[in-house]
């Protein structure tokens, strides 16, 4: 508990690693019964819920040429946006 406390650069006192220490058996043991249900019938998933893709499909079309872009643009220089420096 304390090297995963200095690796998150916490410094719990004593009675906080007490109580945390005795949260993580509690799920590590509810883990240890989980190993008692028969699962061979399940099958694996990767989510609990079916996904779907709400994306439209991918597709490509003509993009906008250079002129068109560059019509509105403040400044533009050998076919780019000029911009100011940034230092």
């Amino acid at each position: 508990m304390r090297h995963v406390a200095l690796l998150a650069r916490l410094k719990p006192d004593d009675e906080e690693v007490a109580r945390l220490a005795d949260e993580l058996s509690a799920i590590l043991a509810y883990m240890g019964r989980l190993d008692e249900l028969d699962t061979t019938d399940v099958p694996p998933t990767a989510h609990a819920v079916p996904m779907v893709n709400v994306w439209r499909e991918d597709k490509s079309s003509a993009s906008l040429g250079v002129e068109v872009v560059l019509a509105n643009a403040p400044q533009s220089q050998n076919g780019f946006f000029r911009v100011p420096k940034v230092l």
